[in-house]
C-alpha cells in the first residue's frame, strides 16, 4: 500500500460512520441543514477554518501550507439527496421516504471531509486548498448559487478539480477525459389545458389532451432521429406525466403535465432541442383544439475538462493506484453535472472514482434506489484528494 492509501486509511471508521450517518438522513437541494452542520462541526473540530452560507448552504473550507500567497486550488463535493425511495436493507438506509442518496454524494462529501482532516494535521504543501462542499447538484442551482454569491472572488482558485463515484468502474480504478467529458442537463415542461369532458358520453366535445400528450410523445422520440445530425448526441427522455385523478376514470382531464430531460453536447443542439420541443408541442396542441404552456431550461452545461488539469489529475490518480488503473481517455457520458458551471470560470478536471458493482443491498446504479456508495472506495477517494494536493502544490508526503 503506497503512502497517500496508508494515510487515507487512518481512522477510516470514523469516514465510514460519517457517510453512514449523512446517507441515513438524506436531504434535497437548499435543505442540506443537517449535513451543513455536520460538516461544519467536524471541519471546526479539526482545526479548519470554515466559511458558511455561500449560495445559501455552501460552505468553503481553508487550509493553508507553506507560502500560502503561492497558489491556491479548490476541491468540491456535492452535498443533496435525490427524491426518491430507498429500497436497501441496511442499517444505515434512508430514515426518509422520498429521499435519498441514490447518487454517492454522502459518499462524496465524506472523502473530502476525509482529505480536509489529514491535510489539516499535516499541511505540507507550497499554497492554499479550499474545500467546497455544495449544496443542490440534482437540478436545484447549488453550483450557480455559490458563483453568484461570489465564490471564485471571495476564495481564489488557480484551478479546481471534482469528484463522483461511478458503479461500474471497479473499487481502486479511475476514469476521466480530457474536453469535453459530460453533456448539458436540461429539463423541460408541458402543460396541455382544454374543456376536460365526459370520456363516456360526450368525448368529441371535449380536447382531447391525452391525444396531444400521445402524439407529443412519439413525436420526440423522432427529434433526435431526424433532426439532429448522425455526428452529434443528444438525448430527450419523459419522466413524468399527470394528468386526471384515478377515482374518476370516466372524465377526461382539462389539464395534462408532462416533463423530462434532455441532454447535448453543443450550444446549437441544445437550442435545436428547445425549439423542436417547442414546436412539437404546439403542434399536437393545437390539433385538438388545446392550448400549451412550455417551458425549456438548463441545470447544467456541458462537462468541459482542461488538459492540462486532466493530465495532473491522471497523475495523481496513478499514484495512488497505478497508471494501470487509470482511464484517462473515457468515453463521453450524457450524464449531467452542475460542476461544469465551475468549470466555465475556472479551469479544471471531473474525475470519476470507482464504485463497484455487487449483487443486493447496495448493487444499484447511480439514481436507482438500491444504490449505496461502497465504503471500500473511501481511502481511494481520500488519497486522490491528497495526491492532487502534492501534484498541484508541490508538496513532499
Amino acid at each position: 500500500m503506497n503512502d497517500y492509501l496508508q494515510r487515507a486509511s487512518q481512522d477510516i471508521d470514523d469516514i465510514v460512520a460519517i457517510r453512514r450517518d449523512i446517507h441515513a438522513n438524506p436531504e434535497l437541494g437548499f435543505e442540506e441543514t443537517r449535513t451543513a452542520e455536520l460538516v461544519r462541526e467536524r471541519l471546526r473540530e479539526w482545526g479548519i477554518d470554515v466559511a458558511t452560507g455561500v449560495g445559501r448552504l455552501g460552505m468553503v473550507a481553508t487550509i493553508r501550507g507553506r507560502n500560502p500567497e503561492r497558489r491556491t486550488i479548490g476541491l468540491r463535493a456535492d452535498m443533496d439527496a435525490l427524491a426518491m425511495t430507498e429500497s436497501n436493507n441496511v442499517p444505515h438506509a434512508s430514515r426518509h421516504i422520498g429521499k435519498m442518496h441514490a447518487c454517492g454524494h454522502d459518499g462524496h462529501t465524506a472523502m473530502l471531509l476525509g482529505a480536509a482532516r489529514l491535510l489539516a494535521k499535516r499541511p505540507d504543501f507550497d499554497g492554499t486548498v479550499h474545500l467546497i462542499f455544495q449544496p443542490a447538484e440534482e437540478g436545484r442551482g447549488g453550483a450557480l448559487a455559490m458563483l453568484e454569491d461570489g465564490l471564485f472572488e471571495r476564495f481564489h482558485c488557480d484551478r479546481i478539480f471534482g469528484l463522483h463515484s461511478y458503479p461500474t468502474m471497479p473499487v481502486g480504478s479511475f476514469g476521466i477525459r480530457p474536453h469535453a467529458f459530460m453533456a448539458a442537463s436540461g429539463r423541460w415542461q408541458v402543460t396541455f389545458r382544454g374543456s376536460g369532458g365526459h370520456g363516456g358520453m360526450t368525448p368529441h366535445l371535449a380536447a382531447d389532451l391525452t391525444v396531444a400528450q400521445a402524439n407529443f410523445v412519439l413525436g420526440l422520440q423522432a427529434i433526435v432521429a431526424r433532426n439532429v445530425a448522425p455526428s452529434e448526441t443528444a438525448i430527450i427522455s419523459v419522466g413524468h406525466i399527470h394528468a386526471g385523478d384515478p377515482n374518476a376514470m370516466n372524465v377526461m382531464p382539462a389539464e395534462l403535465k408532462i416533463s423530462g430531460t434532455m441532454r447535448a453536447f453543443s450550444p446549437a443542439v441544445q437550442s435545436l432541442l428547445e425549439s423542436r420541443i417547442t414546436t412539437l408541442a404546439q403542434t399536437h396542441a393545437q390539433l385538438v383544439g388545446a392550448e400549451v404552456q412550455v417551458k425549456c431550461w438548463w441545470n447544467a452545461a456541458p462537462v468541459v475538462n482542461d488538459l492540462d488539469a486532466t493530465q495532473a489529475a491522471c497523475c495523481a490518480a496513478s499514484r495512488v493506484s497505478g497508471a494501470e488503473a487509470v482511464d484517462g481517455q473515457m468515453t463521453q457520458l450524457t450524464a449531467g453535472e452542475d460542476f461544469s458551471w465551475m468549470l466555465q470560470k475556472r479551469p479544471g478536471a471531473f474525475m470519476f472514482i470507482g464504485n463497484g458493482r455487487r449483487i443486493g443491498d447496495g448493487g444499484g446504479h447511480l439514481h436507482m434506489p438500491n444504490y449505496d456508495f461502497n465504503d471500500e472506495a473511501l481511502p481511494y477517494g481520500i488519497a486522490y484528494w491528497l495526491s492532487v494536493v502534492d501534484q498541484e502544490l508541490a508538496g513532499t508526503s
